[in-house]
């Protein structure tokens, strides 16, 4: 083979690799630009002065973590049950979600015979397609409240 075409391979090898080393390069880079976020989302939009025991909310890239939120006061299932909901609805809506984009729900009820109460509130309040949900009747739920939910979304 002439010294010619050795070197216009070569040439165009090398030139293969960089290009090859330059999209590897930019998709590492488009990676890194992807990688999702964890961001605390406070209810009146300020980090307090010391941490506390959990976050009420967090996202991670599209998804919103909301913690389990109780109505500590006295009251009947179906008054608790709202005010829940109320409050879940608020920190969706803080992180840029809504009740609708929920994806799953647990429900932790201080007594099991307050299951269909509980349900007839919390029926439609999740829009056409509800999230997926466990239910259950623990020995205990923090605090008075009848009940507690937590909720998965996304944005």
């Amino acid at each position: 083979m002439s010294e010619k075409k050795t070197n216009r391979r070569n040439l165009l090898r090398g030139a293969g690799a960089a290009l090859a080393g330059a999209a590897a390069g930019q998709g590492a880079a488009q990676a890194a630009e992807a990688k999702p976020e964890r961001k605390v989302h406070y209810k009146n939009g300020k980090k307090p002065d010391k941490p506390g025991l959990f976050s009420g909310c967090v996202s991670y890239g599209n998804l919103v973590f909301v913690a389990g939120k109780g109505a500590h006061y006295k009251g009947t299932i179906e008054e608790h049950t709202k005010t829940v909901l109320d409050e879940i609805e608020a920190e969706l809506k803080n992180a840029g979600s809504s009740m609708d984009k929920c994806l799953k729900c647990n429900v932790y009820l201080a007594k099991a015979e307050d299951y269909a109460a509980m349900n007839k509130v919390f029926q439609g309040r999740f829009g056409e397609y509800p999230p997926v949900r466990t239910t259950v009747a623990p020995a205990w739920v923090p605090g008075d409240s009848l009940v507690e939910i937590d909720v998965i979304a996304y944005i």
